[in-house]
């Protein structure tokens, strides 16, 4: 991953050094367990580490690169240099295994590794967003459905699901970093024909692993496709939050925004611009960490025992897309502790239309005072239009400015358009009394649309 979206921690655990590290971890703990056994002598077991547990300096890793020039074979290779400084004892190294007990132990340590990055980066984006929510709980704003306005919410009711869904995401994490921890050190085609399964054991209790059950010559990649996946989910959650913040901090919006730090320019061409641009990398960010999901899948079909197909895979996807969530996370994370939010702004918005959010209220009111459903949504919905209209919207009529009727020229002067007109309509005051709907669309409002916030907050946080 190119280093613009890339964190020091998590670029780590994908670089030479540290993979090289592994393979000899791997290899002096099968040594100690095949000495254990009476296969090689103890003695060579300890050689192995002293001379051979130096670190992997450029030096090293240059002449790796340079035997594997040659041998076309990157274990033979780390194998060869690990000879020319342990000497004759490391003719025990390797003792019964094949390269993939190697490659793919490694793998497994590795991507734990970064598994247990991103599951702290979960927690830095959890206590953000339930910090959020906790501060914006009952701050009210409109809901909107396909974009439009529906019915009043909260703002901490946004940032509570998403911290619900990260909640989720991070259960999911901790399942796929459990299933990919195995190690396998059972030989050519996985029957332990050279080497006995104690050594398999072994070096997965020193490696912090379990034994794979059943392998072939690989681990089974069942595994890597449910890692991938569930990387691919936590992308698109971080998509999800980013699509909302963008929607949000459009100009015409403006109920939340990304924090534009003193001296940050918005563009280069106009000065005014202050751009959603952390949660459109966000997005894009996400497209890269998916990426690697199909050819996970498509890893999964291998060649009887094995092949090779899925390794030069695996060698990309492997750190670009745990680097890219790393990095997408930690984004996402200060991007949601420092967002900016416009309480006024979201009340406006949703008395900008007259009160038509309490329609299904109202509709729900007469259905439960005699009035058949389809009467009542007709009722409804022709005020609802009436609401409409004398706002200048009317879509019969897009390109001149909407004719008024008395009633609807009279509604310009109330701030809750829907009730005036539910008061005036005709065909409702023929069917019920329109003192006591008038009471009940005089009350509180938002308290209504809000009164199970709290319950569900308990059921989020438990609190």
């Amino acid at each position: 991953m190119i280093p613009r979206y890339s964190r020091p921690e998590m670029t780590k655990i994908w670089e030479a050094e540290n993979k090289l590290r592994i393979w000899f971890e791997i290899e002096a703990h099968a040594c100690d367990a095949q000495a254990a056994l009476g296969v090689i002598p103890k003695e060579a077991a300890a050689v192995i580490w002293e001379k051979g547990q130096k670190p992997y300096t450029p030096e090293r890793i240059a002449r790796i690169d340079e035997v594997e020039l040659e041998v076309k074979h990157d274990v033979i290779a780390f194998l060869t240099e690990l000879a020319e400084n342990v000497g004759e004892e490391a003719r025990f190294v390797h003792q019964g295994m094949t390269s993939s007990d190697v490659l793919d132990t490694c793998l497994s340590v590795q991507m734990s590794q970064a598994a247990d990055i991103l599951l702290t980066d979960l927690d830095r984006l959890l206590a953000a967003l339930k910090k959020r929510a906790l501060e914006t709980k009952h701050m009210v704003c409109i809901g909107r459905s396909h974009g439009i306005h529906a019915e009043p919410v909260t703002m901490g009711l946004k940032f509570a699901r998403f911290y619900a869904e990260m909640e989720r995401n991070k259960k999911r994490l901790t399942l796929a970093r459990e299933e990919i921890a195995t190690c396998a050190i059972s030989g050519a085609v996985g029957t332990f024909a050279n080497v006995d399964p104690s050594v398999e054991e072994h070096v997965a209790e020193k490696m912090g692993l379990t034994p794979e059950p059943i392998s072939t010559q690989v681990i089974p990649r069942d595994r890597h496709a449910h890692f991938f996946a569930v990387l691919g989910i936590i992308a698109s959650s971080i998509e999800n939050v980013a699509t909302e913040i963008r929607h949000l901090q459009r100009t015409e919006v403006r109920e939340a925004q990304e924090y534009f730090a003193p001296g940050q320019k918005g563009s280069s061409a106009m000065p005014h611009k202050r751009n959603p641009i952390l949660t459109e990398n966000l997005t894009g960010l996400a497209r890269i960490v998916r990426m690697a999901v199909v050819p996970a899948l498509e890893n999964v079909a291998l060649w009887h025992e094995r092949d090779i197909s899925h390794s030069s895979v695996e060698r990309m996807i492997g750190p670009d897309a745990t680097i890219t969530l790393d990095f997408a996370l930690n984004r996402l994370a200060g991007t949601i502790e420092k967002l900016v939010v416009y309480p006024q702004n979201m009340l406006d918005h949703m008395n900008n239309f007259g009160g038509i959010h309490d329609a299904q209220r109202v509709l729900l009111y007469l259905t439960q005072n005699d009035v058949s459903r389809e009467d009542a949504y007709r009722i409804v919905q022709r005020n609802a239009m009436r609401v409409w209209k004398s706002y200048g919207i009317d879509p019969d009529n897009p390109d001149t400015p909407a004719e008024l009727d008395d009633v609807e020229k009279q509604a310009q002067e109330h701030d809750n358009r829907f009730f005036f007109f539910m008061s005036k309509d005709e065909g409702l005051t023929k069917i019920l009394n329109v003192e006591k709907l008038t009471k009940l669309l005089d009350e509180d409002s938002i308290s209504y649309h809000t009164k199970n916030v709290d319950r569900i907050f308990s059921r989020i946080f438990g609190e």
